[in-house]
């Protein structure tokens, strides 16, 4: 009866809902149920809404609260310590009965919102007794007054809280690994089974608009969210009320789905237009402009993008007044000053008014989650620019993968310098701190070395995403203290140096997490995380993605990665087929993407990239990796910057040249840095050169290298 009481109290207050009762039925009898662990309400609300009497194994001295006491009389406690060994023997004898028991694996409640650490014990558990594992998720509760994250998150009195029950599964890790090796697989697989029920539970099927409305409710219309050089800032109310407003504006100019260039820098007010035109049912298609006006025009046809967006300021302060007259010559080319003189005021009071009523207004717009939200261009770094079709849900999907391994809360300020045209500034530096109450300072160009510690310095930013390139050069610029605030530093794009690596260590204190991604996978496919770390890897695959290592004749120690998964692009646009889409297909079948690079994926899921299948060199009938010939310049030459390229070779097929600023630099050096070196690994030519040609988003442009390394061979 104090259950049934109990249930229409809490249903009435915080309007409960449970789903999956099936997945509890289908669980059998002998269960190990685990739970996240996000307030002081959790037992309370599965001893209440899980049907039958279930066990709740607590830790001891948590049990012997007095105001806890009253809760668990409504259940049976099993006492614990999951540190104590002799704690978890009595857990795994009880749980050889039949029983549905639960724990809380993290031990505690989460103090950032997200997954904190799973302790190995309950894994070991799991694997000892072999029962069925049902995953359970508390969502909601995290907002109450219950929680400990009063200082984290906007805390209300009524939020509605979900209990979602994940399918029933189990844990078996391979029988050859025994001991502690053992017992910490088995935790690592307990929280694959928890982060893939947390990303499972996400909403990511919706529109992007859709997100950025359900994040104002959660963090509060006047949460300050995006700033930029203007110093201006933007709070919810205001982003969306002006998205609105320029969205209404770009629709009398442009189709329904139709792909809208822009041509803009890191800034508000592109944010602003990128989220107008999808509001729209318009197709932002977002160009580089630090390539120049023959790839823009490339990408222009490509996508049969008629109408550009870009800004006069931008592109005087820019110096682009040439692309801009060779882009208008092809396309319409439309400046936000010169739309701004079209909004009148009835239009801002109207789009106000949408802004405050969008739970009519929205809806009606009918959405699809796997329509495109955005095309993206391929740097080019290996031929013409191919444009990838992201949707909506691909986006959503890949933040909630991550935000399923790394925790952000509203207290951080992202520092975003990489370019929105480029998918790792444009999913994880500006979609995700938006539609997660991250504040954002946008900056228009991460080339600027010596500012960019101050401003990270003076917004006290705690998280920056870039490339090793940029790292190291913001590593030799910046004051010691400049980045005292940092959280995470993410690396991507490229290879993250030994070197880069240490000196943020040695000088900051940071250990840079380093990733692994692509644009086709929007972007993020794996990455290290402070829970999961590996040095020399690029992490771990995000959860729901599945990978096959395709054989490569000449590679033993890994293979050709292909992945798929919900944050697998739409397709292609290429430029031998303008204007259409081309579905994701590999040799494995359709939805997969070849990512084209060789990789070695260890028993814990650790990836090592081996290199780019592209960029090995077949001498004499063996593959050499032209990264690895690129590592041995960096063991000899750490201060320097290196190429390694291969060009024909009439007796051994191809030949490999390496370019590099290091002057007097010999191969002898080499084999000295890197003693035992296969000869075969060797460059067979070294050019010393001024600068090595980078493109903006801090990869080695190899195209303009192999040019240049033809030119000084000839």
């Amino acid at each position: 009866m104090l259950k049934i009481c109990l249930r229409w109290l809490l249903r009435l207050i915080y309007k409960v809902e449970i789903t999956g009762l099936d997945n509890y039925r289908e669980a059998g009898k002998r269960v190990l149920i685990v739970a996240n662990h996000t307030s002081f309400l959790d037992p309370l609300l599965l001893g209440v809404f899980l049907p039958d009497d279930i066990t709740f194994a607590i830790n001891t001295h948590i049990s012997q609260r007095w105001w806890l006491k009253p809760f668990l009389g409504l259940s049976k406690v099993f006492p614990m310590d999951p540190t104590h060994p002799l704690s978890l023997k009595d857990l795994i004898h009880h749980l050889e009965n039949d029983t549905r028991t639960v724990i809380f694996p993290e031990g505690r409640i989460s103090v950032t919102g997200a997954l904190m650490k799973v302790y190995d014990g309950t894994g070991m558990v799991a694997d000892k007794t072999q029962a069925t594992i049902l995953p359970i998720r508390i969502a909601g509760a995290q907002y109450t007054h219950f929680s400990k994250l009063q200082n984290l998150v906007r805390l209300r009195l009524f939020p509605k809280i979900s209990i979602h029950i994940s399918k029933p599964t189990q844990i078996d890790p391979p029988h050859n690994i025994k001991g502690k090796e053992r017992r910490a697989l088995c935790g690592q697989l307990l929280t694959d089974i928890m982060a893939n029920m947390m990303f499972d539970t996400s909403h990511y099927k919706q529109a992007i608009f859709s997100s950025l409305l359900e994040a104002r409710k959660i963090h509060g219309g006047k949460h300050i969210i995006a700033e930029d050089l203007d110093r201006s800032t933007l709070n919810y109310n205001t982003l969306i009320t002006r998205s609105i407003a320029l969205g209404d504006a770009l629709a009398k100019i442009t189709a329904k789905d139709e792909h809208v260039g822009v041509f803009l820098p890191n800034s508000s007010k592109t944010l602003m237009t990128i989220l107008g035109l999808q509001l729209n049912h318009r197709i932002p298609a977002m160009l580089n402009y630090s390539t120049g006006a023959a790839n823009v025009i490339s990408s222009c046809h490509t996508a049969q993008i008629n109408t550009v967006i870009s800004s006069k300021r931008f592109i005087e302060l820019g110096k682009l007044q040439a692309e801009a007259e060779q882009l208008s010559q092809h396309c319409k080319l439309v400046y936000l000053e010169d739309l701004a003189q079209t909004i009148s005021t009835s239009n801002k009071l109207k789009a106000l008014i949408k802004s405050k009523t969008t739970a009519l207004w929205y809806n009606t717009k009918q959405f699809d989650a796997d329509t495109p939200a955005v095309v993206l261009f391929t740097s080019g770094s290996e031929g013409t620019p191919k444009g990838v079709v992201l949707s909506h849900a691909n986006i959503l999907s890949n933040l909630k993968q991550l935000e399923s391994c790394i925790s952000f809360t509203s207290k951080d300020v992202v520092f975003n310098f990489l370019p929105m045209f480029h998918s790792f500034g444009f999913t994880v530096g500006t979609i995700l701190p938006t539609v997660s109450g991250m504040r954002t300072f946008y900056y228009p160009s991460p080339l600027h070395f010596s500012v960019i510690p101050e401003i990270a310095y003076e917004i006290h930013a705690t998280i920056m995403f870039g490339t090793n390139t940029f790292f190291a050069a913001y590593a030799k610029k910046a004051h010691a203290y400049d980045f005292y605030n940092l959280r995470y530093v993410v690396a991507g794009a490229e290879k993250l140096q030994e070197n880069t690596r240490q000196i943020w260590a040695d000088k900051f204190g940071i250990r840079i997490l380093e990733g692994y991604g692509a644009t086709e996978t929007s972007p993020i496919t794996s990455v290290n995380t402070p829970l999961h770390h590996k040095s020399g890897t690029v992490g771990r695959f995000m959860p729901r993605m599945n990978y096959k290592l395709e054989p490569i004749e000449g590679i033993h120690d890994g293979g050709q990665l292909h992945v798929s998964g919900p944050n697998i692009m739409l397709g292609y646009i290429l430029p031998s087929n303008p204007g259409k889409l081309v579905p994701p297909e590999s040799v494995y079948g359709k939805g997969w993407h070849d990512t084209g690079d060789i990789v070695h994926v260890d028993h814990e899921g650790y990836i090592s990239i081996r290199g780019r299948g592209k960029r090995f060199a077949k001498i004499g009938g063996e593959m050499v990796s032209l990264v690895a010939v690129e590592q041995l310049a960096i063991n000899a030459w750490p201060e320097a910057h290196h190429a390694a390229v291969s060009l024909p070779d009439a007796k051994k097929g191809e030949q490999i040249i390496l370019l590099t600023t290091h002057s007097n630099a010999t191969i002898n050096d080499l084999m000295l840095a890197s003693p035992g070196v296969n000869n075969i690994s060797l460059p067979k030519k070294i050019l010393v050169v001024d600068e090595i040609p980078v493109l903006m988003t801090g990869k080695v442009n190899y195209p303009a290298v192999i040019e240049l390394a033809t030119q000084l061979v000839i």
